[in-house]
C-alpha cells in the first residue's frame, strides 16, 4: 500500500514537472496534480490497453512509437475530465507525454537500485 502511495505522490510531481517545462501544459496546484495522476493511472489501466490493441497495426509500422502518441491522447483525455489541468493542443501533450516516459523511466531505475542494495 505504501508503495501505490509513493508511486502517486512521484507521479504528480512529475507533472508538475512537466508543467514547469512545457509551455501549453498547465497544472494549477499539486492538489490538481495528486487527482490528474490518479485519474492518468486509472486511464492507463483502463483505456489505454484498448487503444493498444485497436491501433497495433500503426504501432508495428512506426516500430512502437505511436505508443507516444496513444500516451499523448491519454493525457489529453485526462486534462478534459480534471479541473486545473489545462492542455494546448497536441504538441504540448505529445512533449508531456515523452518527458513523462523519461521521469517514469528514471524513478523505476531508481527504485530498482534501491532495492538492489
Amino acid at each position: 500500500m505504501a508503495y501505490i502511495l509513493f508511486r502517486w505522490i512521484i507521479n504528480a510531481v512529475a507533472l508538475l514537472l512537466v508543467a514547469n517545462i512545457v509551455p501549453g501544459f498547465a497544472i494549477d496546484s499539486f492538489y490538481s496534480a495528486l487527482i490528474a495522476a490518479l485519474v492518468l493511472g486509472l486511464v492507463n489501466a483502463l483505456v489505454r490497453p484498448l487503444f493498444l490493441i485497436l491501433t497495433l497495426p500503426v504501432t508495428i509500422l512506426t516500430l512502437g512509437l505511436f505508443t507516444f502518441v496513444i500516451n499523448a491522447f491519454m493525457i489529453w483525455l485526462v486534462s478534459t475530465v480534471v479541473k486545473g489541468f489545462t492542455i494546448d493542443g497536441f504538441v504540448p501533450a505529445l512533449l508531456a507525454a515523452l518527458l513523462l516516459w523519461v521521469c517514469s523511466l528514471l524513478t523505476n531505475w531508481l527504485i530498482k537500485q534501491s532495492k538492489e542494495s
